[in-house]
Order: structure tokens, then C-alpha cells, then sequence
């Protein structure tokens, strides 16, 4: 047993989460003490939560190609730790996701992060995990913080590659024209 198998554990049999564990449902947290690079995102999705396989949809396939890594080097935990905002799927909302739950990450990620022993670049993908981890630093807008993700190094800051955000993708053509190949570079870095 691991310390991220441990916790899973813990967060399984934890009271907040019986609902999830009465469902057959596992914590959708990975990585080891040899992970490289961190994503903290939202929460996982449907489909991610149903397979047990975190960024398992249309929106893991974009975010592979932001980070320039193919599923073995994504799903490989020596590369890649991947800590939610919530380690459950939250249910559906009108549009798109419910969003993580209040209070979970501020209750399990100190407890996990540590354990990150060889994290190099931390990638914050949406407005959830902004919050949390960049507080007052972060921009006015989710835009503001992204365009400016070169100068939160060793956090870089992204927006959630979900479909939902294509019409944000094509009113600010600079994130994949530049930010992504630099986020990709890092990431390559960080692995080597």
C-alpha cells in the first residue's frame, strides 16, 4: 500500500462520500511519489468516474494534445499525478458539470500533496482550482489569469479543455497558438 492508496481508502470510507462509495464508485486521484507534473482540475467526469480512468473523454484527448504526451505517457504516475478539486463526479448540471464540491480539496489535497515528492509544474485547469491555488495572485478574468500563466511558474494556469469552452478557445486564438506550445515544452521539460 501506497500513501495515495491510503488515503484513497480514507476517502472512500469517509462519511461525505457514502453516496459515491454506495454506488461502487472509486477516488479518482492518481499519481506517486515519482510524478513530475500535477494537474489539479475540477472533478472528474461521467464517463472518467463509470471507467475508473481520469481525463477518459473528449475533453482528455484535447488535454493530451495541449500537454503533448500520448495516453502511456499521460496515464504513466511517474510522470503524471492527477488531484481533482472533488475525487467524485458531482452530477449534471444545466450546462455542463455540477462543480466540485465546497471544502473538499481544502480538506484532502494537504493531505495528498505532500506525498508529491518530485513535482516539477503544477497545471491549474479552470477557475476552481485558480481560486484555490493562485487566491488574490489570480487575474480579474479566467482569461486574465491564463494569458498570464508564464508568471505564476511553477503553477500554469489553463482553461478546461472541455467542449463547453470552444467558443472561449475561439475568441482568444492566442491559447493554442501560444500558450499550449509553451505549456507543452514545460511539461517536457519537467519530465526529463
Amino acid at each position: 500500500m501506497t500513501v495515495l492508496d491510503d488515503l484513497r481508502a480514507e476517502v472512500a470510507a469517509h462519511p461525505s462520500n457514502a453516496w459515491a462509495t454506495a454506488a461502487g464508485w472509486q477516488p479518482l486521484v492518481v499519481g506517486s511519489p515519482e510524478s513530475r507534473v500535477l494537474i489539479i482540475s475540477q472533478a472528474p467526469g461521467r464517463k472518467a468516474q463509470e471507467t475508473g480512468i481520469p481525463w477518459n473523454d473528449a475533453s482528455g484527448v484535447r488535454l493530451r494534445s495541449w500537454l503533448g504526451l500520448t495516453d502511456a505517457d499521460f496515464y504513466d504516475p511517474a510522470n503524471l499525478a492527477i488531484v481533482p478539486m472533488d475525487f467524485y463526479y458531482p452530477g449534471k448540471a444545466a450546462s455542463g458539470d455540477q462543480p466540485p464540491r465546497r471544502g473538499f480539496a481544502e480538506e484532502w489535497h494537504p493531505r495528498i500533496l505532500p506525498a508529491l515528492t518530485e513535482v516539477r509544474l503544477t497545471i491549474l485547469i479552470g477557475a476552481h482550482a485558480q481560486r484555490l491555488y493562485l487566491g488574490p495572485r489570480r487575474g480579474r478574468t479566467l482569461t486574465d489569469t491564463v494569458r498570464a500563466a508564464p508568471s505564476y511558474l511553477p503553477l500554469f494556469p489553463i482553461v478546461h479543455p472541455s467542449p463547453l469552452t470552444q467558443g472561449w478557445r475561439m475568441r482568444n486564438p492566442w491559447f493554442e497558438a501560444e500558450t499550449t506550445p509553451r505549456l507543452a515544452a514545460l511539461v517536457r521539460d519537467a519530465l526529463t
